[in-house]
């Protein structure tokens, strides 16, 4: 499947066309190298993921190019993989999800494909990486509550027969770092 490009909407407007990509999921990964990025692609960048709704124009106007240069770098650093998506960002108390935790994980060797499948699949996965250290994998969740992310850890996440230890880091507070615009 072709990663979706960008698309003037109505007066200009920036926005996305595929209805089969909704909710920010990933695009495609490109198969060719991306091609390093300069000092316009950056900036093109960081207002993106302050406003991922900028439109085109507006994206043009602020790094002093023109509309069809932005529109050709946008749909480049979105062909070479460098943007994978455009979403929300969701205030997950608001949303109903008032527990979050950062769970890390020991698993068997060489179970990281079959174990991050399972975990994409968990309710209220926020966030799966493979890291170093004294655990293999750290995993962000949102859950409604407590009990429900107890749920999560003692029946789904132990149940996986690759997973052989958790540890649950329950989130007091959070604060995310959004780029400037």
């Amino acid at each position: 499947m072709a990663p979706e490009r960008m698309v003037d909407g109505p007066e200009g407007e920036g926005g996305t066309e595929d209805p089969g990509n909704l909710g920010g999921t990933p695009f495609a990964l490109p198969e060719l190298p991306a091609r390093p990025l300069d000092a316009i692609d950056r900036d093109i960048l960081q207002i993106l993921q302050a406003d991922g709704r900028a439109s085109i124009r507006s994206v043009a106007e602020r790094v002093h190019v023109s509309r069809a240069n932005a529109y050709a770098r946008i749909n480049r650093l979105i062909d070479d993989g460098v943007i994978r998506g455009f979403g929300a960002r969701v205030d997950h108390e608001r949303a109903g999800q008032g527990a979050s935790a950062y769970i890390t994980l020991k698993i068997v060797q060489n179970s990281w494909r079959t174990v991050r499948e399972q975990l994409r699949a968990l309710p209220g996965a926020a966030h799966i990486a493979l890291v170093s250290g004294d655990f293999d994998v750290l995993l962000l969740v949102h859950s409604a509550d407590n009990r429900a992310l107890r749920e999560l850890v003692l029946t789904r996440l132990q149940a996986i027969p690759e997973v052989l230890s958790t540890r649950t880091l329950l989130v007091f507070e959070e604060d995310h770092l959004d780029p400037e615009p």
